[in-house]
């Protein structure tokens, strides 16, 4: 199978990790819309949320609300979108079941899609590291 979800999972394909337990995977987004954007996978291979059990997609949805919960706490944004897309015509990038958790802030400019641009990753560790210790 070629995911790179899936490898960024087996350690094949470098991420900035920030939280791993039995289900889920939270990793920095090096495409950001925002500073703090990152996402959260399940570690199983599915491809949308009609393919994930419903123990996977809970666990989801509590790891998306610490990684939220330390987001807020770490860059104190005006709001948080939370994004899911299943399906090419609803612009999913990746065919494996994740999440995205995106600062936002009033008059950011963005919409809620993006031109993929490669991020700082200078910048995006350093912000990983302050997420990671609000956890």
């Amino acid at each position: 199978m070629d995911c790179v979800f899936c490898k960024i999972r087996d350690g094949e394909v470098p991420a900035m990790k920030l939280h791993e337990d039995a289900r889920t995977l939270a990793f920095m987004d090096i495409n950001p819309l925002n500073e703090g954007h990152l996402l959260v996978m399940i570690r199983a291979h599915a491809p949308t949320l009609l393919d994930a059990s419903e123990e996977d997609l809970a666990a989801v949805i509590r790891t998306v609300r610490r990684m939220a919960a330390a987001v807020q706490t770490v860059l104190n944004p005006d709001g948080i979108n939370l994004l899911q897309a299943n399906g090419e015509a609803a612009f999913q990038s990746v065919r494996h079941f994740h999440m995205h958790v995106v600062p936002r802030w009033k008059g950011d400019g963005k919409g809620l899609t993006w031109t993929l641009v490669r991020g700082d990753l200078e910048k995006i560790r350093a912000t990983a590291e302050k997420i990671r210790a609000a956890l």
